[in-house]
């Protein structure tokens, strides 16, 4: 089992910069392949970001492609999101979650364990 904590959210100025975080417990981390995924109020939960185990293959959204990088550190079990000129359209509560490979990286029901979520706020 996988438990995973976020952090890293708060309210940023449109233009800024966010670097969230996932803290991921278990001795088997590298196993799973990761995705970032962001709900806005109202709207449903979509796909943002996704890494392979061993980070040789990324996955974006095509909303935030140039923007948004992510990135994994198997020796610590974290994973990151660097978050660079964002708008007010990027305002939501934002998720990692944890799949075992195979299956679509960009469905978030291929994925198994989910974080709590941490709020990202952009104003205009």
């Amino acid at each position: 089992q996988v438990q995973l904590v976020e952090s890293g959210g708060g309210l940023v100025q449109a233009g800024g910069s966010l670097r969230l975080s996932c803290a991921a417990s278990g001795r088997t981390f590298s196993m799973y392949s990761m995705g970032w995924f962001r709900q806005a109020p109202g709207k449903e939960r979509e796909f943002v970001a996704g890494i392979s185990t061993w980070s040789t293959t990324t996955y974006y959204a095509d909303s935030i492609k140039g923007r948004f990088t992510i990135s994994r550190d198997n020796a610590k079990n974290m994973v990151y999101l660097q978050m660079n000129d964002l708008k007010p359209e990027d305002t939501a509560v934002y998720s990692c979650a944890a799949r075992l490979p195979g299956g679509d990286a960009y469905r978030d029901y291929e994925y198994t364990y989910w974080g709590q979520g941490t709020q990202v706020t952009v104003s205009s």
